[in-house]
């Protein structure tokens, strides 16, 4: 690019994540900086909580509130009797959650360093939640408690638009008319709309950007994007906005709200890197006063020179997934990011807990039928995978960039196959990472493939079992079984991966009986200690799902909203068929998280609702049996890859009263071990393993090792059972 291409500010508005960064701005970052264009990013829902949670930025909101006609309950008059325990103590405990001074976690849990206010009134029991050994999590506990009690007064009187993980949220919620917001974005900023500005006033002056892009993933993010890119409009009329995101991509399709382009120039729809070239290709050619000619852009909307909203989408290529590059975070602030535990469940704790770089192994889904959801849309309908040696590349350049390790695989369901290749790149490139990710509970993931995944990094996988009836699983065209997830959640288990399940009730024609056998099976599973961690979602109809667009096969009624001329997206229904979903939550939510911590699982089901509710019909050892049922011999699976996670081992042979045996020693993390064979089946199983220890490249068979396995000795079947088989089988060699 020449020095007079565009300069580029993303900008990620508030608020998203406090422990780590939304990974939008730093992939188009990677992809438009691997372009030659200058990019800067920021984000500002980071830097108005460091802003605000300080003892300056307090000092700003108590002042004003005393001076302010706030009507004040009584919990905030109590924390402004305590104003000066909030000056003294915030700095030091934002330090802490940014592992920044953790000896400060004996004082937190152990004297009245904090001041406490009802976030503190349902306090749970932490020795029980966190143990002798987690004072350190102890003390983020309660320090996330304290950042909560302040959110809770910034809510009340300053900030009635705060919230940690969104910004008003209600806002940007089924809005199918722009009014409200419109009407609180021309109101004069209170004082964190007042910070906020603040800090985009400085950015613009600094970096002075042609374009600012915004991303919004969540409803909980337009509201600031929009305050932000009308402040930039005032400031520097000359600069351009744009906005794109999860939010505009399902929300915002069939927009036809022209005073939202008073604040956002262009916005782009589905994944940005093709509409950002070619919108900076515009840019250029206004830049040098080239006669720009037709608007060849690309899924943008944009208000045109008669005042209405157009929709532009050129017939260009979309960018294969291969070359979308690699994120980039080099210009955030990676040691500001707050590692917070807001809830003792273990799933949610590594959503808010730790840095996590995010990355996506493939585009889209490999799956896509699941009926509630978007499966007409491009994030979930175009799925490509990239080669596992690219994504290794990413990994490495990541880790190099950032410091970090942890990732967080964020696909809609990462494909099998593709985190089997990348397993084995990672091992074969001695490449140590921890991962997450979420994945569908499919037959794929044998038990072999899970201990692989394991010890390429995985720690953690979520999937949707979500209603646990197989009528309704086949009604959504889920493609599993409660069987089926019982296994696979099985082998994740042993693996040591620890398992969340998405759960779902209220799906159409979902009956009192199904929602309360569906408990059953989650107890079943808790019980078995194959899923360690879950949440209930109510379901929600949306216009790009398979039931939004035939709610009659599905038996619902909707009843609005009718389309607007801003955002439609979630559909209000009745279900005739069904249960009155509604009074099921309450009792759901508390039966899981008591089965979270593994109390009150043999409780009767009736136990949990103040209403009566029928007796399940769900055998009581379904999951059991599911568990229990006998894997597929190796000797069946001839097309199965041989892998060998453990080291080369060494071979001696020795007189024995059987003759000559081989015995091949094991040097392993945690302990030695020795097999015995035959001394010919020692010396070929010592140049097997030897050649799966050293050549990740070659993949061997079962039936190629078979081929070579020595003759006039123990048969193939035979020995495939035999003793020291079954102990290498124990101890890592893999059959994928």
């Amino acid at each position: 690019m020449s020095v007079s291409s565009p300069r580029i500010l993303l900008i990620t508005p508030p608020l998203t994540q406090l422990n780590t960064p939304y990974p939008a701005t730093a992939y188009l970052k990677g992809f438009l900086g691997g372009h030659g264009y200058h990019v800067r990013q920021a984000d500002l829902g980071l830097e108005l909580v460091l802003k605000v949670f300080s003892a300056a930025g307090l000092r700003r909101v108590f002042s004003a509130i005393e001076q302010g006609p706030f009507a004040l309950s009584d919990n905030a008059r109590r924390m402004l009797r305590l104003k000066q325990s909030y000056l003294s103590t915030i700095e030091p405990v934002i330090r802490f959650l940014q592992n920044k001074d953790n000896t400060l976690a004996p004082r937190i849990c152990h004297s009245r360093f904090l001041p406490e206010a009802s976030r503190f009134d349902n306090v749970a029991d932490l020795e029980t939640a966190f143990g002798t050994m987690g004072l350190t999590d102890q003390a983020r506990h309660l320090a996330t408690l304290y950042l909560e009690d302040l959110g809770d007064l910034l809510k009340e009187t300053v900030g009635p638009q705060f919230g940690f993980s969104r910004y008003a949220e209600k806002l940007g919620m089924s809005a199918t008319s722009f009014d409200a917001l419109h009407e609180a974005l021309q109101a004069a900023p209170n004082l964190l709309d007042q910070m906020l500005l603040e800090l985009v006033d400085e950015l613009v002056a600094d970096f002075r950007p042609d374009i600012v892009g915004f991303t919004v993933p969540f409803p909980g993010n337009l509201y600031g994007a929009l305050r932000l890119a009308g402040r930039i409009k005032e400031i520097s009329p000359q600069t351009y906005t744009s906005m794109g995101g999860g939010y505009p991509n399902t929300e915002l399709r069939t927009m036809r709200e022209p005073r939202f382009f008073d604040y956002i120039d262009f916005l782009t729809l589905d994944d940005g890197e093709g509409p950002w070239l070619r919108l900076l290709e515009y840019i250029s050619r206004e830049k040098t006063d080239e006669v720009v000619g037709p608007l060849a852009f690309q899924r943008t909307l944009l208000r045109n020179t008669a005042g209405a909203v157009q929709y532009i989408d050129f017939p260009h290529a979309a960018i294969p997934h291969t070359e979308v590059g690699t994120p980039d975070y080099s210009d955030l602030p990676l040691s500001e990011y707050l590692s917070v535990i807001e809830v003792l469940n273990p799933m949610h704790r590594l959503w808010s807990d730790g840095r996590w770089n995010k990355l996506t192994v493939a585009h889209g889904c490999y799956w896509k039928r699941c009926s509630f959801c978007d499966v007409t849309l491009d994030y979930i309908s175009r799925y490509e995978t990239a080669p596992s040696a690219l994504l290794a590349d990413r990994i490495e350049q990541i880790v190099t960039q950032t410091g970090q390790t942890g990732f967080h695989f964020v696909d809609e369901a990462a494909p099998p196959l593709a985190l089997r290749d990348l397993a084995i790149e990672l091992l074969k490139r001695r490449t140590a990472i921890t991962w997450w990710g979420n994945i569908r509970f499919e037959k794929t993931f044998t038990p072999d493939l899970c201990r692989l995944l394991a010890a390429s990094g995985c720690i953690a996988v979520s999937g949707g079992l979500e209603v646990a009836s197989d009528r309704l699983l086949a009604l959504m065209e889920k493609g599993v079984t409660i069987a089926q997830v019982a296994r696979v959640t099985e082998g994740f288990t042993q693996a040591g991966i620890m398992v969340h399940a998405y759960l779902m009730y209220g799906f159409p024609t979902q009956t009192a009986q199904e929602t309360v056998d569906s408990l059953e099976v989650v107890r079943q599973l808790f019980a078995a200690g194959i899923v360690q961690s879950g949440y209930w979602h109510r379901f929600a109809m949306t216009a790009h799902s398979p039931v939004g667009k035939q709610p009659d096969k599905y038996k619902v009624v909707p009843v609005g909203p009718e389309p607007g001329t801003f955002a439609w997206n979630d559909l209000w229904h009745d279900d005739p068929t069904g249960a009155n979903h509604e009074q099921f939550g309450p009792g759901l939510a508390k039966a899981l998280y008591n089965y979270l911590h593994g109390v009150a699982l043999q409780e009767p089901l009736s136990f949990w609702f103040d209403f009566k509710v029928p007796r399940t019909t769900v055998p009581r050892q379904l999951i059991q049996q599911a568990i229990q049922e006998p894997a597929k011999p190796d000797a069946a699976r001839p097309n199965g890859r041989l892998f060998w996670l453990g080291n080369c081992p060494e071979l001696a042979l020795r007189k024995g009263k059987k003759g000559e045996q081989a015995v091949l020693t094991f040097y392993e993390q945690a302990e030695d071990f020795e097999v015995a064979v035959p001394a010919a089946v020692g010396s070929w199983l010592h140049g097997l393993l030897r050649g799966l220890t050293t050549d990740y490249d070659t993949k061997v068979l079962l039936k190629d090792a078979a081929l070579t396995y020595p003759t006039g000795i123990q048969p193939w079947e035979q020995f495939l059972q035999s003793a020291g088989w079954q102990l290498l089988r124990s101890k890592g060699l893999l059959v994928l």
